[in-house]
């Protein structure tokens, strides 16, 4: 095993796992502000990693193109609301909702490959989808209303992942572009609330406005170290580890923010559990089982 790809994945997953409680030290500053302050600031980084790497002209070769464009322009929408619904979220006190969404939303891409690239689904990963709807069937009943803020997460980073898919840029390259794609709307809206004395930048201390600029270093460093494990570690392991995040999302969300987790929930998130946990372990296997020869097809 690469020792220093199963580091990058872990810290690229530890610190997703952390994010609660990074955003709720901003929950004084309202979630579209974070967003824009997100955006902007993830912006400025990648655009100086590319300018000291000597990338910038590079990029501009290869992404304004119409086709290119249109791909990043709807990633950025998607990636946008992602986030947005997550930082309100965490705030408003619903982080082991949103840890639900990052539990179900492998299972939500295996649905989304079958739908939209014919992919076919082994006879046992039908079980953990089942599993899911049936888990999140259960949790509506019980909550008395559809968990949407989990399915929001979990579908709009699905669809993010497969509009990736057919993404032809790097990852460094893809998110400067959907980052640059949202800046403008995102820095025009900042300048809006700034000024109408809205804007909490500045205004609200020390300590927020560098929480505020760090967005930008929390947002890019995991996604450069999770490139950078992905070029070195086997996508079994790394499929596996992914369970991590929203592990540690859902501890902090119930111990460190005490959030109520009934016993009803207790049962719902059992049902998801089992189904991921059937999920890696047909994953692990199959991904470990000896390649079966076949006819050649002519």
């Amino acid at each position: 095993m690469d020792k220093k790809g199963f580091l990058l994945a872990f810290g690229a997953y530890f610190t997703w796992g952390l994010f609660p409680i990074y955003w709720k030290f901003l929950q004084n500053v309202p979630a579209l502000q974070l967003l824009g302050h997100r955006i902007l600031w993830s912006f400025v980084l990648l655009l100086i990693i590319l300018v000291v790497g000597g990338q910038l002209k590079a990029l501009r070769e290869k992404a304004f193109d119409l086709k290119t464009l249109r791909i990043y322009a709807i990633a950025a929408v998607l990636i946008g609301v992602n986030w947005l619904m997550y930082v309100w979220a965490v705030n408003a006190g619903y982080i082991v909702e949103t840890s639900l969404g990052y539990f179900i939303n492998p299972l939500i891409s295996v649905v989304l490959g079958m739908v939209f690239f014919r992919e076919r689904l082994r006879p046992l990963q039908w079980i953990p989808v089942a599993l899911a709807v049936i888990g999140v069937t259960y949790l509506t009943v019980s909550y008395g209303r559809l968990p949407w803020i989990a399915l929001t997460l979990a579908f709009s980073f699905g669809f993010y992942g497969l509009v990736k898919k057919l993404a032809p840029l790097s990852s460094v390259y893809g998110l400067t572009l959907e980052t640059g794609i949202l800046v403008l709307p995102a820095a025009g809206y900042l300048v809006a609330m700034e000024l109408t004395d809205s804007g909490a930048f500045l205004h609200v201390g020390a300590v927020s406005d560098m929480l505020l600029v760090g967005a930008g270093l929390v947002t890019t460093i995991p996604l450069l170290m999770f490139a950078g494990a992905a070029h070195r570690i086997p996508l079994t392991m790394i499929g596996l580890m992914q369970y991590f995040a929203p592990t540690m999302q859902f501890l902090i969300g119930v111990f460190v923010y005490k959030e109520p987790f009934s016993s009803q929930q207790l049962v719902g998130f059992g049902i998801v559990w089992l189904g991921l946990l059937i999920f890696a372990a047909e994953s692990l296997y199959h991904n470990r089982a000896p390649a079966v020869k076949t006819p050649i097809q002519m």
